[in-house]
């Protein structure tokens, strides 16, 4: 019994010690390319873009002002290639910010996306009210079906 147990503790301690493969897994699966506090719609909803041209579109200014006059040269992300590009309008909040900085997972079941970000940390003290409607676009692997996006928010 007490090789059993030792045999136990010591196979927990291999899977605990092991590296996780998660983030790797998550970086195969979606990419988070574009977040913005503001210029979402004021429902939360989602939106397939299907070529360049459109994501050229909906992410022109969100990478600031080019200065009249002066050459610059703004770095757009690449559309991605063999990968579904989703943009997501979280809705109008009045205070605080809820812009996406991370995408922790996502899964596919009963034909919903879950997108897993992380939980927004409460401010605290007296905020200024601001009307907000933030998005942010992403990509999923091309072979996922889904009919509506979900965000689990986690810690």
């Amino acid at each position: 019994m007490k090789s059993l147990l030792i045999a136990c503790v010591v196979i927990f301690m291999s899977c605990a010690n092991a590296p996780s493969q998660k983030s790797s897994a998550v970086q195969e699966n979606a990419e988070l390319l574009v977040s913005e506090s503001q210029g979402g719609t004021d429902k939360p909803g989602f939106k397939i873009i299907n070529d360049e041209k459109e994501f050229r579109n909906i992410i022109q200014g969100s990478f600031g002002i080019a200065d009249l006059g002066k050459e610059s040269y703004i770095k757009y992300p690449q559309f991605p290639k063999n990968k579904k590009v989703v943009l997501y309008n979280l809705g109008t909040f009045r205070s605080g910010s809820h812009k996406i900085e991370e995408i922790k997972g996502v899964s596919v079941k009963n034909q919903i996306l879950y997108v897993e970000v992380p939980a927004g940390e409460p401010s605290g003290g007296m905020e200024i009210q601001v009307i907000s409607s933030p998005w942010f676009i992403f990509t999923v692997p091309a072979d996922y079906k889904f009919t509506s996006v979900e965000l689990k928010y986690s810690k």
